[in-house]
């Protein structure tokens, strides 16, 4: 996973969901990719062992406005966001659950 700096923020309002207490999992997905169900496991299943930890996803090709601004280039792609809605971590394709939680260290 890429490392974010934590300059771009994402809020509740643009994500459509609430932020986690302590970190959120945005995962931009579309319809017919196959690495997005096996993304959209392997997050919610993180989500589910941390406490304050928030899965949320997003289908890309209805966030278009959102898919620029972060450069989105491909799905999946998972931000990992700290508390403040600080995207600290970033990547593209199917990630590992190990990787998924050690990103998470970086937000927690």
């Amino acid at each position: 996973m890429r490392v974010g700096d934590g300059a771009v923020r994402l809020s509740a309002a643009e994500l459509g969901e609430p932020l986690g207490e302590r970190a959120t999992l945005v995962q931009f997905s579309t319809a017919f990719c196959q690495p997005c169900r096996a993304t959209r496991r392997v997050l919610a299943e993180v989500a589910g062992m941390v406490a304050g930890v928030a899965h949320v996803e997003l289908d890309a090709e209805e966030r278009l406005e959102l898919v620029r601004r972060l450069g989105v280039a491909r799905t999946p792609t998972v931000l990992v966001l700290d508390a403040a809605g600080g995207v600290v971590r970033r990547a593209a394709g199917q990630p590992r659950r190990a990787d998924v939680i050690a990103a998470l260290g970086a937000a927690l």
